[in-house]
Order: structure tokens, then sequence, then C-alpha cells
């Protein structure tokens, strides 16, 4: 297990820290649709609702292979009129929690409490009427407030962890009615503990392979790191390369429930290679170069500074799929048998030998 310093934003490293969402087991989702005087809702709000659930249900039901039920609930079914108007508030890309998040959240604890028994719910999740503040193609306002235990109180907890949602992020493609809904698994990743793996240059420290980098267009799973960071891969699922020499390993896919999963080589207490199996099938839609995903983890890295960092095994191809919205110079990012990843400085290389006829793969990890 790697670690971070406790000053770190969402580190990467095992165990996430306190404070956070459970990740396993039923967790019970509030969602809560606000408008606005200045902005009224657009539809009805379980119209609103009917965007993101029950998808995020089922994508959180694959992604866990079962480990994690989610349910998301709305005791309340109309819209939540705000007290004041959007614009009072202050909304914008990259706004603190204070003062503008604080009071809406205050504003909306106070619309909601004679309705809701907030204690009954692990997170929070507020569905803002899409035609609030921009087009999500222009500005991107979806954002989650987590481990925050100095937000607002209701019915005795903290509102601590809470995921706001605005716009419809629809690139035009037509696939808004199946895709569009993947915002919400991304922030409600947050609330679990996970960084945003995009950086200020976009998504290409991961590229498509981690729904916290992008989480736009085709669908998306998580890291194989994510999965064991969740709980939703056992121990057993997992291998540690800490000393010197060569091991063999047989891998299998991420979608595919059971087998061998990751394989890590620690470099130090901080960081370390992470060695997983990606193929089409589950949540993963565009997976065109099925094979062996090589990522350096680095637990000082604050969420949003790429914590993450994926390994091309074919720079400057400029990568395998035509999805919309898909990074695609790392979509063939993935090692194949016979292709070899080598870090002379750390002595440290990963050689795919081969597959079998169920699509394992076999690897061998040696380490000076």
């Amino acid at each position: 297990m790697i670690s971070g310093p406790s000053s770190v934003q969402m580190s990467e490293g095992i165990p996430t820290g306190p404070g956070y969402s459970r990740s396993t087991g039923t967790v019970r989702a509030l969602n809560l649709m606000i408008d606005f005087s200045d902005a009224p809702g657009e539809g009805s709000a379980m119209e609103r609702l009917a965007e993101f659930a029950p998808q995020t249900r089922a994508w959180f039901a694959t992604s866990s292979y079962g480990r994690l039920d989610y349910r998301p609930e709305a005791p309340i079914s109309d819209w939540l009129r705000m007290p004041k108007s959007f614009k009072e508030y202050g909304i914008e890309r990259g706004a603190p929690f204070d003062p503008g998040y604080r009071k809406l959240v205050e504003d909306l604890v106070r619309k909601a409490d004679p309705r809701v028994d907030f204690r009954k719910y692990d997170f929070l999740n507020v569905l803002v009427t899409p035609n609030a503040g921009p087009s999500a193609l222009d500005t991107v306002l979806s954002v989650t407030f987590a481990g925050n235990q100095e937000a607002p109180v209701a019915d005795g907890v903290p509102v601590a962890n809470a995921s706001f949602v605005y716009s419809r992020q629809d690139d035009g493609s037509g696939s808004y009615a199946e895709t569009g809904y993947r915002v919400l698994p991304h922030e409600n990743g947050h609330v679990f503990g996970l960084p945003d793996l995009y950086t200020h240059e976009g998504g290409g420290a991961v590229g498509h392979w981690d729904i916290m980098s992008e989480d736009w267009g085709a669908g998306n799973d998580l890291l194989g790191w994510h999965k064991w960071k969740l709980g939703w891969l056992d121990d057993t699922q997992v291998r540690c390369a800490a000393t010197p020499g060569s091991t063999e390993y047989t891998l299998t896919p991420l979608p595919r429930p059971g087998g061998l999963k990751l394989v890590f080589v620690p470099l130090d207490s901080r960081t370390g290679y992470a060695i997983e199996l990606r193929a089409r099938g589950g949540n993963d839609a565009v997976v065109c170069r099925p094979g062996i995903l090589v990522y350096k983890v680095d637990a000082t890295v604050d969420t949003g500074g790429g914590p993450v960092r994926v390994y091309d095994s074919r720079r400057d191809s400029g990568g395998c799929t035509n999805s919309p919205n898909v990074h695609a110079e790392l979509s063939d990012a993935t090692f194949v048998p016979g292709e070899s990843f080598r870090d002379p400085g750390s002595g440290v290389e990963v050689k795919v030998l081969a597959t079998d006829p169920e699509g394992n793969h076999r690897v061998r990890v040696t380490r000076r």
C-alpha cells in the first residue's frame, strides 16, 4: 500500500482517508432537484432524475461486480425553488464552497428538511435544472464537495458529500440518452474519495481508461487501482511485485468478475506501477486494442494534478478509435503479446508473453 501526506487532496493512497462515503454494500443517494426564479424548472423534476437513474445504479453495479448496491432516492418529486436567483449565488466553474455554495446548501436544506430525514442517506445529489447557467459545451459547472466536515448540518449530520450536476453533457452526436448520465458516476466517484484524473491540459494523462478522467461520450469504467481502493477487489485479486527478480502472472480482463485483476509494483512508499488487463465489456464500450495497461500511481499529487499517468505503448500513433469525446492518442496505449514496458531508472520491466482462448494475458514482471 502507498500513502500520501494528509495535505494531498483526494490522495490515491490506500486506504482512502476519512470523511468520504462508504463504497460497498447498500448506499442511499438523496436526489434533490432544484430550480431558481431566473431559471424555472425545465420539464418535470422526475424527468430530470430519469436522466441519471437507474443508469447510474446499473453502472455502479457493473463496475463493482455487485459489491455496491447504489440506491438513488427522491423523496421530493417536484422542483425545490431556491429563495435566491441563480445569479445571486455566484455559481461559476471552480467556485469555492464559501460563500456561494454554502448559502445554496443552507437554503436547500432549509427547504427540504420538513420533507426529508437527511440521516437516512449516505450522500446528496443536487440535480439542477439544466437551463441554470451556461451549456456544458461552453463551461462544465458540475462539481462535488467531498469529505467536507465543515458543511452545513441537516438533521444532526453534516452535508459533507454533495454532488451538483448542471446543464446536459450533450455533444450533439445523438448519444445523450445512452451516455449523458455518466457525469453523475464521475461526480459520485468523488464522494467515495476518488480524484479527478484529467488535468488542465485535458484527458492526456489517462484518456478514456477511467471515468474520473473522461465522462463524456462512450462508456468507460474505472482503473483496477480504483476498484481496489473502493473495496471492489479482494486482496487475493491483487499481487504486489515488491522484491527483486522475475515473476509471471496471468491477468483476467477487468470487466469479467473473478480472477487476478491487478499487479502493483511499488517504487517507494508514495508511488508505483499498476498493471491490468483491459478489454471491451462491462462498462468499457470502446476498447479498440485489448491488452495490458500500465500506469503510474502517485499518492503525493492532488486531484486534477495528474496523480495517475498511463504509459502509451504506441506514442504519436493517433490511437485506434474515432468515437466522439474519447482521447484518441491513448486509446491504443495497451501492450500486447511480444511488447514490453521498461523503466530503466527503476529497473522495472513488464513483458506481455501470451494470451489464451479466454482472453487472459500472461505477463512477466521483472525488477532489479
